[in-house]
């Protein structure tokens, strides 16, 4: 008894369906050993171009499959396809495969098994170019004749081609209407979805040292280091630099560049990781440097998270060259990280990133979203610079928006891409319409981010202060100084700063009334009653009250006389008694306390001259016996 198979009915013939391995096409089970001899025999490399796309074709239901056999349609038989004998014979037209692939608007299929970019499974999955020359009458081949069946499910479930997702992620273009092409503006919705799911700063990380900009001093094409990243010699390094200026992203790029080279990278964050991950690191390092002779780079975000003792789980590892170590810090990596782990890594200072900088990084994200920047010196029709064919509206934004949200960055660039997401988002949820504007009507199906979008985004400026940090220093530093030098315009932008920073008021509170003794002292001794005052008046009142009490008493200082006298006095008296040798002299027994009868039998108070019986001032020592003589407001040293 013989078992029948596909190959013996013609009906289940059609309905068991396999894969080619060489060209990726799907046809019948009986049809695949002829098939596959003439597939190696016009492609022996494995390669298969495949024809133009063909129109969409509904897929039929498995029950009316059941019901009759497979008939093309009138729409498949004008196409070319290849028509089966109404008997359901086993045998079906040679022509889809004798007849050659044409090349015009073919899309190379990959070879088997290995996937590469553009095929189905890479990152190009379900993308086709545009379709070619209409005349094309006959099927070129199978994949013509017959679609997938996942790619006809996909089409009949969002209802378009593939033609048409190609379309809608490719930049196309369009024919203006004087006959010239513009590059096709992107729908609103299209922004959304590259908007939405993912920060737009991390989506625009770039991945070369060529587009990373804002650190010429650091990583320019003249300096050290940029030469030995691209020699791929990296050392350990310590990145320091404010929020937003670029450690994040020039560690990525060394990670991008590393992996080319074969060098394994990976990536710890402080925030999470424990001393057990760091350990766990080190040893597959150094299992990788045994066995393979390979090299590992790790990074630590935010090391100066790591306390003193988890910093030193790194020192052996650095020295004897197991990892490479790059570490990313916002604090002073003098105070932060350990001083025998700094000498064996160097430090890299990342500046605050300026304005121009921030517009460049800001104009590639919104060149890369296909966002249209309005020129307000040269007021325009936005339809002049492109055009959508679509029903959603497209975007644009104004170009004195894009510089201030430059400046409303203050340096930091993750601010600012966040901060222009956030405005885009915004906007187009809202959907605005144009409006007018100076006078000229604007059609509705246009969406635009102006500048006032972005400040609302932002709130306010972003300002960088750290109160636990080394910026609280520097501010407390300038605003003193600016006291100092007498500059009432500059010490009320450093309190501002401060107070706007988010600073605690007492703290400037306390920094003025000792202000008031150093640096004013007795050159005006109602200076310390103002600071005074104004220290309890700002724990009386609190921000943002107190504010006007912290100003006044700042211009008040910045105003009076200044006089060092008893500062630098006093600093003598200090330094005297650190550099003295042996046992400190004795009180005079003339000074001493005598309130008790044995006391006053050891002498202790007797000689003593009671001055306010004098007339005159009297002729007394005050001093041990080994400073007679020695003034402290005159001489440095006793």
């Amino acid at each position: 008894m013989e078992v029948s198979g596909p190959e013996d009915d013609p009906f289940l013939a059609q309905l068991h369906r396999v894969q080619c391995p060489v060209c990726q096409q799907t046809m019948p089970a009986a049809h695949i050993n002829s098939h596959l001899d003439r597939c190696l025999l016009l492609h022996p490399a494995g390669h298969a171009e495949p024809a133009p796309p063909r129109a969409k074709r509904r897929r039929p239901s498995e029950s009316s499959a059941l019901k009759q056999p497979a008939t093309p349609t009138a729409a498949e038989s004008s196409e070319g396809e290849a028509e089966e004998p109404d008997d359901g014979g086993e045998t079906e037209s040679r022509e889809s495969y004798d007849a050659p692939p044409t090349p015009s608007g073919a899309r190379l299929i990959p070879d088997f098994p290995v996937a590469r970019p553009g095929s189905p499974g890479g990152k190009g999955a379900g993308q086709r170019p545009a379709a070619a020359a209409a005349g094309s009458a006959s099927p070129r081949s199978w994949d013509e004749a017959e679609a997938p069946e996942e790619e006809e499910a996909a089409g009949d479930a969002d209802g378009e081609d593939d033609a048409g997702r190609w379309d809608a992620d490719s930049a196309a273009t369009f024919e203006a209407p004087g006959g010239r092409p513009h590059a096709r503006v992107p729908a609103a919705e299209e922004v959304r979805q590259l908007l939405q799911g993912k920060p737009l700063a991390d989506t625009m990380r770039p991945d070369a040292l060529q587009d990373f900009v804002g650190q010429g001093r650091a990583v320019g094409p003249e300096t050290l280091l940029r030469s030995l990243l691209e020699a791929n010699e990296v050392p350990s390094l310590i990145l320091w630099g404010p929020p937003g200026c670029g450690k994040t992203t020039l560690a990525h790029i060394i990670a991008n560049n590393s992996k080319k080279h074969s060098v394994r990278f990976v990536t710890l964050s402080a925030t999470s990781a424990k001393t057990t991950d760091v350990r766990d690191v080190i040893k597959q390092a150094q299992n990788e440097k045994r066995f393979f002779k390979r090299k590992t780079i790790l990074f630590i975000d935010e090391i100066h998270r790591f306390n003193k003792s988890q910093q030193d789980t790194f020192l052996p590892h650095v020295e004897c060259g197991t990892i490479t170590l790059i570490g990313a810090t916002t604090e002073n990596p003098s105070f932060q990280v350990n001083a025998a782990l700094l000498s064996r890594c160097r430090v890299i200072v990342l500046e605050k990133l300026p304005v121009e900088a921030v517009v460049t990084i800001l104009m590639r994200a919104i060149n890369s979203l296909g966002i249209h920047v309005l020129d307000s010196s040269r007021p325009a029709d936005p339809l002049g610079h492109g055009s959508n064919s679509g029903s959603e509206p497209s975007v644009f934004i104004e170009d004195k928006a894009v510089d201030t949200l430059a400046r409303l960055s203050d340096g930091d660039a993750r601010a600012g891409l966040n901060g222009l997401q956030l405005a885009v988002l915004a906007r187009l949820s809202a959907r605005k319409a144009f409006g007018k504007k100076s006078g000229q009507s604007y059609p509705p199906s246009r969406v635009l981010v102006t500048e006032s979008d972005v400040k609302e985004g932002l709130q306010r400026s972003h300002i960088l202060y750290d109160r636990a940090g080394e910026e609280h220093y520097n501010c407390i530093s300038a605003l003193h100084k600016s006291m100092r030098g007498s500059d009432p315009s500059a010490s009320l932008y450093w309190l501002g700063r401060m107070l706007e920073g988010g600073e605690d008021p007492l703290y400037v509170a306390r920094r003025l009334v000792r202000f008031a003794s150093e640096d004013v002292g007795l050159a005006d001794p109602s200076a310390l009653t103002q600071a005074v005052t104004a220290y309890q008046g700002c724990h009386f009142l609190g921000m943002p009250e107190c504010e006007v009490l912290l100003a006044q008493c700042v211009v008040y200082l910045a105003r009076a006389p200044k006089s060092i006298e008893v500062y630098s006095a006093y600093n003598n008296v200090k330094a005297c008694l650190r550099s003295h040798q042996g046992p400190l002299p004795p009180v005079p027994l003339h000074l001493r306390n005598a309130p008790t009868r044995l006391m006053k039998d050891l002498g202790y108070g007797q000689g003593y001259k009671y001055t306010p019986v004098y007339s005159e001032p009297a002729d007394q020592d005050y001093l041990p016996e080994e400073l007679r003589g020695v003034d402290f407001f005159k001489q440095r040293r006793c």
